[in-house]
């Protein structure tokens, strides 16, 4: 039996596009991933739902609301939830892989150009014009994803209490998340039009009906048997890798000990990389000494300025690790090993955690009051972004920051007296030519590039 797409020539049973023009169009998504997990959401609407209509809103939307609830970058794992959709299995690995191979050889390259060079004036001077450019591009990550998950004013609120409960309260982000799913379920039972919506700007819930019949799109019946079958072929993709360092280079090895570490971070990193970099870089840089606290900063400007999920920084962290610490092996060796072991291990999880749980998911599709808690769990992660982009902008914009706390208040005050006139300026640019003259985040980061180098060859303060 085959299925056929309108417009198209019949394509074998399993997929519902063709396979050949599914990976051309996942590899050309893959090169447009910029701009964090908003962008990188925005880029597969526009080709797959706007421009192919090879998927609906309403279910495009619904994957991204169970991939919101999962640990791990929810970006790469809607491409293979959507994927799986489209071509079965193989299209859920193809769209997942390449979702991130541009980003690994790119930050792989830069890595090594950043341990060869990063002393140097000019390579400084770039980051000096980079890392102001990334807080105009959150700025536009929060709108973005915002426009498509507060779509009435009591879904604003849920993201302005998250915002509010992390930014001035320091409440842990799962007890966040646990409170606006209670919140969107309890809403849902006494007033469900408080958590409907309602459209907004780029509102995932309108566009044009897709070609393809949500009926057409792929499915498993979720049982026993595949569920232990994914299992044990997907933890075992997972740990033996680990497990086989911890044999040959031993259990007290840079590579055994990173392989572990990011394991544990690849199952804790709800509401994006953000969330858990602050506990990435407090045992990196203290703990396990793999690089400093201003390494790590310019790593994160680094995965800003590539395309794929910003987790991609633990890639960074783990080649300046192994660089530094590479045993047996040649040093360059050790970091190009130590980066492609981490990569494994965190986006691994990603297929496992999607392939198992999606087939559930789709059965419960209909099931509004799951609905209404993804829902409410979506609008508070807005606020957590935005919280964490505010973070970036404290710290990237001012020199100097001090905790002001009363009672249970606690909250990060810049010192206005050290702001920045070189990377505010560079901010300011950036946030002109991305919200007033629509310029793609890539030639936005050249240029800001470019001018943080003119500054910093030219001697000017704050470069």
């Amino acid at each position: 039996m085959t299925t056929t797409q309108p417009g198209t020539a019949a394509v074998p049973p399993g997929d519902v596009v063709p396979f050949g023009q599914a990976v051309r169009v996942w590899f050309s998504i893959s090169l447009q991933t910029f701009g964090g997990p908003a962008g990188q959401i925005a880029v597969m609407q526009r080709h797959l739902v706007d421009e192919r209509r090879w998927i609906g809103p309403k279910r495009f939307l619904h994957a991204l609301n169970y991939c919101m609830l999962l640990p791990g970058p929810e970006a790469q794992q809607l491409a293979i939830y959507v994927g799986w959709l489209l071509n079965g299995l193989r299209g859920g690995l193809v769209a997942g892989t390449l979702f991130v191979l541009p980003g690994v050889v790119a930050l792989l390259a830069l890595s090594a150009v950043y341990v060869g060079f990063g002393d140097t004036t000019v390579v400084t001077a770039l980051f000096a014009g980079l890392a102001p450019a990334v807080v105009a591009i959150v700025v536009q990550a929060v709108w973005r994803l915002s426009g498509r998950a507060l779509t009435n004013r009591t879904l604003v609120v849920f993201a302005v209490l998250a915002f509010l409960a992390l930014a001035g309260f320091a409440v842990p982000f799962p007890v966040v998340v646990a409170a606006a799913a209670l919140a969107g379920w309890a809403l849902h039972r006494w007033r469900p039009r408080l958590v409907e919506s309602t459209g907004g700007h780029g509102s995932a819930t309108t566009g044009p009906e897709p070609l393809i019949s949500d009926d057409v799109l792929h499915h498993d019946r979720p049982s026993g048997r595949r569920t232990a079958t994914i299992l044990t072929v997907g933890l075992a993709a997972w740990f033996v890798p680990v497990a086989l360092f911890a044999v040959f280079t031993g259990t007290g090895s840079v590579y055994t000990q990173q392989g572990l570490f990011f394991s544990g971070t690849a199952v804790v990193t709800f509401g994006g990389a953000y969330a858990v970099l602050a506990f990435v870089a407090q045992r990196a840089v203290e703990h396990y000494a793999w690089l400093s606290a201003g390494d790590m900063v310019r790593g994160l400007a680094l995965a800003e300025s590539t395309p794929g999920p910003l987790i991609m920084v633990v890639q960074f962290v783990a080649f300046l690790g192994a660089y530094s610490n590479p045993g047996s092996l040649d040093p360059w060796v050790a970091g190009v090993v130590a980066s492609l072991l981490t990569t494994w291990v965190t986006f691994v999880p990603c297929f496992l955690f999607i392939l198992l749980g999606a087939p559930y998911v789709e059965r419960l599709r209909g099931n509004r009051s799951l609905s209404a808690t993804l829902t409410g769990i979506t609008a508070a992660v807005v606020g957590v972004i935005a919280n964490l982009g505010l973070y970036f902008a404290v710290h990237t914009l001012f020199g100097e920051v001090r905790e002001v706390g009363v009672g249970p208040l606690h909250l990060t005050v810049p010192d206005f007296g050290t702001a920045r006139p070189v990377p505010l300026a560079i901010a300011a640019v950036a946030a002109v030519l991305i919200f007033w003259r629509s310029w793609p985040v890539l030639r936005v980061l050249g240029l800001c590039a470019v001018l943080g180098l003119i500054a910093g060859l030219a001697g000017l303060p704050g470069v």
